[in-house]
């Protein structure tokens, strides 16, 4: 699903530059459930934003479901996150003035759906999310979990390849985590590839593999029994 090859990332400091990824290797499979971890700096979230098409690598390959994302222009970068990826933040980067219906169908909208089908899809994957009592509801009037849980709807109603997820418990208290990471663990297990950029341990532990960054490198890629957010026991 995921194939990246000695990638490396720089970024211009004035007179000199910053090496802040250094020949990373990482491959992803279709269905996995990964955490990617690293003290700040470690370049975590760069990696993720390469991934996500939302910045551009210095040098190497990066592959999404067989296809080389490489010479792209912002048009054909917009088309490609649309087609393969679905974003969850830990600001939730809803639109304030839109309700959570509107919210959850503005990626279809971008993909040319009527506005019908666009909203009956919003609308079933507000049921999944279990909020579609609150589909009228302006996010002002949402719960930070709630909010969260808007945005995985959002992230999930263009049925994208690949959901990835910056801190997305970060903004949360620890119960609201728990049941927010329940909700990512079930729709893994319906299948969905997920990528979480964390730094919390016990949530990390609640995906399937963990890959630590250090200064720029992978010093670690390990699988782990996964604690279930709803019962906290490993499977």
């Amino acid at each position: 699903m995921i194939k990246i090859k000695d990638l490396h990332k720089s970024y211009k400091m004035g007179a000199s530059s910053l090496h802040v990824l250094k020949g990373i290797n990482f491959e992803v499979e279709e269905g996995e459930l990964v955490a990617i971890m690293g003290s700040s700096g470690s370049g975590k979230s760069t990696l993720l934003n390469i991934i996500g098409m939302l910045d551009l690598l210095d040098k190497g390959s990066y592959e999404l479901d067989g296809v080389p994302i490489k010479d792209l222009d912002e048009t054909k970068a917009a088309n490609y996150r649309n087609k393969f990826l679905g974003f969850i933040f830990q600001s939730f980067n809803l639109i304030n003035y839109k309700s959570a219906l509107d919210n959850v169908a503005m990626p279809l909208y971008y993909q040319g759906i009527g506005r019908n089908l666009r909203m009956e899809k919003a609308l079933h994957y507000l049921e999944k999310v279990g909020l579609a009592d609150w589909a009228g509801h302006l996010p002002n009037e949402l719960s930070g979990g709630q909010k969260q849980r808007v945005a995985i709807a959002r992230a999930l109603a263009s049925d994208p390849k690949v959901l990835l997820a910056d801190e997305p418990t970060g903004a949360l208290d620890s119960t609201t985590s728990y049941e927010v990471m329940e909700l990512i663990q079930q729709i893994n297990d319906e299948g969905k590839t997920i990528l979480i950029v964390t730094h919390e341990d016990d949530i990390a532990h609640m995906c399937k593999r963990i890959v630590n960054l250090k200064d720029g490198i992978i010093i670690s890629d390990t699988k782990v029994k996964q604690v279930r957010a709803k019962t906290k026991e490993y499977v």
